[in-house]
């Protein structure tokens, strides 16, 4: 019996480990991304222009949404504490479950934040993955029938919107879902 706990002390230690050296690791890029004088802050806060210029964000078409989805400012300015910048990293970490990554990449297509994607979100969505520009827009038709097409095939108990539990079934029959979600 000894062995076994004194293995179990070994690996809890190992895993100890790896999670401060991720949480050093965190708090080092989030400091470098405040000013010297937000440094001594009690919680400073990264602004969102900031958080924008991170290597893993500067081209997600998403990448002001997922600041203001993780952004706990009352001003909704999409700027970071630490703990917020921690949410983000670890829904968007490789360990992170196509549950969580589910509930954020959902909250990210909300644009509106009212619970559920409806034609207002999914064209925000299509003309984000798409681009905006007159080369790669949508005609007003395409749009139409592709939303169409969307809520046919997610929309489950055809109310004209899709709810995070639609979402997250449409997303269980996706395999490349979580590795496409992350940072």
């Amino acid at each position: 019996m000894g062995t076994t706990a004194s293995q179990l002390r070994k690996d809890l230690l190992s895993e100890y480990q790896v999670v401060m050296h991720v949480f050093f690791r965190a708090h080092k890029r989030f400091s470098e991304l405040l000013s010297k004088e937000d440094r001594n802050i009690p919680t400073p806060r990264v602004p969102m222009e900031k958080v924008l210029s991170l290597p893993e964000l500067k081209s997600n078409p998403f990448r002001k949404r997922i600041c203001h989805v993780f952004s706990t400012s009352d001003m909704k300015d999409g700027s970071l504490t630490f703990e917020d910048f921690l949410d983000l990293l670890s829904a968007f970490s490789d360990s992170a479950t196509l549950e969580i990554k589910s509930h954020y990449a959902f909250r990210i297509f909300d644009f509106d934040d009212d619970g559920t994607l409806d034609g207002g979100d999914l064209e925000k969505l299509v003309n984000c993955l798409t681009g905006e520009t007159d080369d790669t827009r949508l005609t007003t038709e395409e749009m139409r029938q592709l939303i169409s097409n969307i809520l046919e095939e997610s929309d489950i108990d055809k109310d004209g919107t899709v709810n995070l539990s639609e979402f997250q079934h449409v997303i269980s029959r996706s395999p490349d879902f979580v590795r496409s979600v992350q940072m």
